[in-house]
């Protein structure tokens, strides 16, 4: 273990240039390389008396990250800003799937957090029930290590960027990142969303390539990709000069190349302290501390989290709370708390540099600065982007009405909605054309989804929408939101996968064969109105083979129209209990959404029609009793219903029709406003 962190502390990686020159330094001091340690061929300019020179400089001073000398300022003009040694703030940041909270699972047990005979579930950081079951983080979350002497300070974030908001909150906490990189897929669409928003903090990087035990892993590609990323994203000489790992999260190991990995991922934390600089603070300085995250307790109330940029915070301070320089009000800080391994532990105090927990103010806000009560200034606030996606929430209209939500009223639903804003700044909320109709604004539809289904699982009963894109007008132009797409498929499917995107006015700019498994990796430009309801068609097209991955990109001129359903929906025209005898006539028009003895309404859809155009059915029919005695009761084979998540009926549902969402039950209906389309 010591000989593993005296290499890592002492090597440094620069990646390749396409012509195999190394990236000119701007730094005075050029560090050592060893050719056998890192595995790479060295540029052809090197020579033997450079390495010697190179040597004794090595041995009479220690080498550092170039990163570190690069954020180091040269003079500060009002005060001197002092680096703290022994705290290190880092994000875990990187694409969907790419290991990010396995990863932060090995770090944690190869820190002594949990006890040898404790018993740890896989993926602990993804605490919530609704991030177990999709797999998926959806918000983000600290914790802390101690590695030789230093508190690293983890914030696991999530991956889709529908949750973007999350990770560009969470950039204001740290001063550096690990962007870590699947060994196959390389630099995704999220990857350079993260990357570009760090890059524009000036945050220090150390790029992971997780994954590296995977069969038709490709490190010297994913490097060579990731750092041709960064030259795209204008990054600075020195941030281009990133440190590189190679690791298994699943396995718990890291090193300096793919080959030669450590028992552990020594080389890893090695790379946090030598690469990542701590703190920047004014320790002298008046209070100050950014808000970057809510959480609720049911004793202590709203619980304030974010890093102490400069003074001391203590338990029982008062203080004021800014939002702007003519809006502060004052407050007292009643309990304090640090990140200690995987708990909140109790402190008296917090010095700069480090991020804390705070309770006591109870009206607190994401983005307001907690400050000095006498001479305290508020700090930048927090800036994301704009949402490209809203949905209409209604109150429940169906005459199923209060039999399974608790709260079912307007004042229920506006409540909630505008509580939801409180802590996430990626989403917005306005009143609609009607008192019981709310307009929701988010990232995506996930974003919006995700939210659905927690106010579901509290107990609300309500309707949304279709989900519509947010168009913008530009001197007199329509112009609308545009994504980068990324389809891998493979080559056997790869025709009616490029095919339906076409359709959805997708402009392919690269295409890329992906690792030995026979796979194509596919990047388009394509309006966001064309992904709506594109994930089902994909995963029908390619035999659920294909993944679609999607991240904003830019406003564009309108792409025209887009159809993105051509067949109707079965509608139900009474109510009743559906029997076995209606469904096995009902079937031969198209795919039922239910089975015989469900409950359905007038308006309610009950299954997919074969042909263009909506069809009133009679599910409830029963067959007429006579007094002719049979041989034989007729035996009835009915289809299996189709099952849809809240997913897939928000993709399903077209301009006039809504999805019902209540705590046990999600159905959808016809919109009764609206009136356009003719039923046959």
């Amino acid at each position: 273990m010591e000989k593993i962190a005296a290499l890592t502390a002492n090597t440094i990686h620069t990646p390749l240039l396409p012509n195999n020159t190394t990236l000119p330094k701007t730094s005075s001091f050029q560090p050592f390389f060893s050719n056998q340690l890192l595995g790479l061929p060295l540029s052809s300019s090197s020579s033997s008396a450079s390495s010697l020179t190179a040597a004794k400089r090595f041995s009479c001073r220690p080498i550092k990250c170039s990163v570190s000398e690069a954020t180091e300022p040269k003079t500060e003009k009002k005060r001197q800003l002092l680096r703290r040694g022994d705290v290190r703030n880092i994000a875990i940041v990187a694409h969907v799937d790419h290991g990010k909270t396995t990863l932060v699972d090995a770090m944690l047990k190869q820190t002594k957090v949990f006890r040898d005979n404790q018993f740890v579930q896989e993926r602990i950081m993804d605490s919530n029930d609704l991030e177990r079951e999709r797999g998926i983080t959806i918000l983000s979350k600290n914790t802390s290590v101690t590695y030789k002497d230093a508190k690293i300070n983890i914030i696991d974030t999530p991956g889709h960027s529908d949750f973007g908001g999350e990770v560009e909150r969470i950039l204001n906490m740290v001063e550096g990142i690990l962007l870590v990189v699947d060994s196959v897929e390389g630099p995704m669409p999220q990857t350079r969303f993260v990357l570009k928003k760090a890059l524009e903090f000036g945050h220090s990087v150390v790029v992971v390539v997780n994954k590296i035990d995977r069969p038709s892993a490709r490190p010297e590609y994913v490097v060579n990709s990731t750092f041709e990323l960064f030259i795209e994203l204008n990054a600075t000489d020195e941030q281009c000069d990133f440190q590189v790992i190679y690791a298994s999260g699943i396995k718990g190991q890291a090193g300096l190349t793919p080959e030669n990995l450590a028992e552990d991922l020594g080389p890893l934390f090695e790379s946090i302290i030598r690469c990542i600089p701590g703190p920047r603070i004014d320790k002298d300085g008046a209070l100050q501390m950014l808000v970057t995250n809510i959480e609720y307790d049911e004793h202590k109330g709203r619980i304030a989290i974010g890093r102490v940029q400069a003074g001391v915070l203590e338990k029982g301070l008062d203080v004021r709370v800014c939002t702007s320089d003519d809006s502060c009000r004052y407050g007292r800080v009643t309990e304090l708390y640090v990140y200690d391994k995987f708990n909140r532990v109790p402190a008296n105090k917090v010095e700069a540099g480090d991020i804390c927990a705070v309770c006591g103010i109870t009206d607190i806000q994401i983005g307001e600065t907690i400050a000095d009560k006498v001479s305290g200034k508020p700090l930048p606030s927090i800036k994301v982007e704009e949402p490209t996606v809203k949905m209409s929430f209604s109150i429940n209209t169906s005459p199923f009405v209060g039999r399974e939500g608790k709260y079912v009223t307007s004042r229920n639903l506006r409540d909630r909605l505008y509580r939801e804003l409180e802590r996430n700044l990626a989403m917005k909320v306005e009143d609609g054309e009607t008192a019981d109709t709310f307009v929701v604004s988010g990232r995506g539809t996930l974003h919006i989804t995700i939210l659905i289904e927690n106010m579901r699982r509290e107990g609300y009963e309500f309707m949304v929408g279709p989900p519509k894109v947010i168009n913008k007008k530009v001197d007199e132009k329509l112009l609308e939101p545009y994504e980068i797409a990324t389809v891998e498929v493979p080559e056997e499917h790869m025709g009616a996968v490029v095919e339906l995107l076409g359709k959805r006015r997708g402009q392919m700019f690269d295409m890329q064969g992906v690792g030995l498994e026979g796979t194509t990796l596919l990047k388009y430009k394509i309006p966001t109105r064309g992904l709506l309801g594109l994930r089902n068609s994909i995963l029908t097209a390619s035999r659920g083979t294909a993944i679609l991955n999607t991240v904003f990109d830019s406003y564009g001129p309108w792409a025209g129209e887009i159809s993105t359903r051509d067949q109707g929906s079965l509608v139900a025209f009474e109510d009743g209990t559906s029997t076995s005898y209606a469904i096995s006539s009902s079937q031969e028009r198209g795919q039922m959404f239910i089975g015989p003895g469900v409950d359905v309404y007038k308006g309610q859809i009950v299954g997919i029609h074969q042909r263009p155009g909506d069809l009133s059915l009679n599910v409830c029919k029963k067959k007429a009793a006579t007094n002719i005695r049979s041989n034989k009761e007729q035996t009835v084979i009915l289809d299996t219903p189709l099952d849809y998540s809240l997913d897939d009926c928000i993709e399903y549902i077209q301009e006039d029709e809504l999805v019902e969402v209540t705590p046990a039950s999600i159905r959808m209906s016809k919109n009764p406003k609206i009136t356009n389309k003719k039923t046959r």
